[in-house]
């Protein structure tokens, strides 16, 4: 009986590390089929909340320097004649990580295609603003990427120091002020360099104001067909593979499951027997 238990112990201890694993080598071998299918080098940037927790509560992630690195270390280890494919889905993160990935990938010589099942919101849009070809879903959504300033919006904080008089606002609002005037013009500039020259030049302007100015919330969900109309090159067509590579990449385990479906496909009503 002692042994059994040990054994039991053995089993449920190990029990997570085998189920990463094996999660690891499936995400593997399905990045390694688009691979073949494209005659690319895949890349998954995906960003999850994390199974760790922090006083309960699970850690969201987000694009961060060692994302960056990881991702520069992989187009330069891709020969300039390969194409990219990079699966992306997060809420954003740093501009300096965010910036260092879409350079590297605006100076790649051949086709680089970003891949958005669900969301590239913020940082993730300024990514995908340097690919030749964004392909999404139906109703997959980017995001603006106007620069926030302590968690405040810098055309906010403008916005509040043009309506009072200087004598009426603190040195630190006079700061931020000052901060948020230079990220505004620095994101701008930034936008118009990563931008393809495909890009219609009557729409360029006018598309590098929408996404960088704060003419909108940071979180406000930019739509395939709104991409679209603003003049970047978005293509519907998502790859099944795509699809099957985002399952897996489960969230935590909940308390209770709130989703839940017969995880076929269904093209028709299920015929009634009599």
């Amino acid at each position: 009986m002692t042994d059994l238990i040990w054994i039991l112990f053995l089993v449920f201890a190990l029990q997570p590390i085998i189920s990463t694993r094996v999660m690891e080598w499936s995400r593997r071998g399905k990045l390694s089929q688009i691979e073949r299918a494209n005659g690319s080098r895949a890349i998954a940037l995906i960003h999850r909340q994390e199974t760790m927790r922090l006083l309960g509560f699970p850690v969201m992630r987000y694009i961060d320097m060692q994302d960056s690195e990881a991702v520069l270390r992989a187009i330069q280890m891709t020969g300039n004649n390969v194409p990219i494919d990079l699966i992306l889905h997060t809420p954003g993160g740093l501009v300096l990580a965010s910036t260092q990935i879409a350079r590297a990938i605006r100076a790649h010589p051949a086709k680089v295609t970003v891949y958005i099942p669900h969301m590239a919101m913020s940082g993730g849009t300024l990514i995908a603003l340097a690919a030749d070809e964004i392909v999404m879903s139906p109703h997959s959504v980017l995001g603006p990427v106007d620069p926030q300033i302590n968690q405040y919006p810098a055309v906010s904080i403008l916005d509040v120091v043009a309506r009072k008089p200087v004598a009426e606002i603190d040195d630190e609002t006079l700061i931020q002020a000052d901060v948020a005037r230079k990220a505004l013009d620095q994101l701008r500039k930034t936008v118009e360099a990563l931008l393809s020259p495909d890009v219609d030049p009557g729409k360029r302007s006018a598309l590098v104001d929408a996404l960088s100015s704060g003419h909108w919330t940071h979180d406000y969900p930019i739509s395939a067909e709104e991409a679209s109309a603003l003049g970047l090159n978005i293509s519907l067509d998502m790859p099944s593979s795509v699809l099957d590579l985002m399952t897996m990449y489960p969230q935590p385990t909940r308390m209770g499951q709130s989703v839940e479906y017969a995880p076929e496909p269904r093209t028709r009503p299920p015929s009634r027997r009599r």
